[in-house]
């Protein structure tokens, strides 16, 4: 029998040192580059186990081939034209407008149970975006909001892109923070639906403030993401 997707990439990844919260374990795994599709069935795989308590929380954190994904929704003009789009295109059951995913940008996946977190999606987006702050300004960017915009945002322009779905309040997708990719394949869309947004990273906006050293690779910001994931739950989403 071939092995599933979950004995396929988490044994073939990284585990990184788990992280205890008020609710509980979470196990956080380094992946690498996974093809969006296979990204997807494995969430709903991870998704299935925890709905059914055969595993615990997860937090997948890695990069995808280029990419572009919306959420299920009539107004899909944030894609620009379809049949001119240099990248294949996926609907998906998370909230929100068009963007990108590519090679240099860190995908964080957190399947947690909500039920055990106050069961409120409006505090679990903006704890996600607390996470992302958090990250960047442990490279040394300062990260906050926008009024009325989910996501995270440096110097005016956006640094994260936040969307999350949830099936009986066990949540799947995440954010997608920009640590130092190409930004060409925003150029095609109109990312987050968001008209004349300027996307950044965070190779870009360390250039501004410090010359030391090179700036980080996706695979050292990933690291610092469970503990600071595990500080904001505790500090921002009540346990149950």
């Amino acid at each position: 029998m071939p092995p599933s997707l979950i004995e396929q990439h988490l044994h073939a990844g990284t585990a990184l040192p788990p992280v205890t919260t008020a609710a509980g374990v979470i196990d956080s795994h380094l992946l690498g580059r996974i093809d969006y599709a296979e990204a997807l069935e494995l969430q709903e795989q991870l998704v299935r186990q925890r709905i059914d308590g055969v595993r615990g929380d997860t937090l997948l954190l890695l990069e995808h081939p280029d990419v572009y994904t919306i959420g299920r929704r009539r107004d899909t003009s944030s894609l620009g034209t379809l049949p001119r789009l240099p990248h294949p295109v996926h609907v998906i059951s998370r909230g929100g407008q068009a963007t990108w995913h590519g090679p240099g940008q860190l995908v964080g996946y957190p399947i947690l149970d909500l039920n055990r977190r106050g069961r409120d999606l409006h505090r679990y987006l903006r704890a996600l975006e607390s996470v992302v702050i958090g990250v960047a300004e442990g490279f040394g960017v300062p990260a906050g909001r926008m009024e009325g915009q989910t996501g995270v945002w440096a110097g005016g322009r956006k640094l994260a892109s936040i969307g999350v779905g949830v099936r009986r309040w066990i949540s799947c997708h995440g954010f997608a923070l920009n640590v130092d990719p190409s930004m060409a394949g925003f150029q095609a869309i109109v990312p987050c639906g968001i008209a004349g947004v300027e996307m950044t990273s965070l190779a870009r906006e360390r250039q501004g403030i410090t010359t030391d050293g090179p700036p980080p690779d996706w695979r050292t910001v990933a690291a610092l993401v469970p503990q600071v994931l595990a500080a904001v739950l505790d500090r921002e989403l009540a346990a149950g």
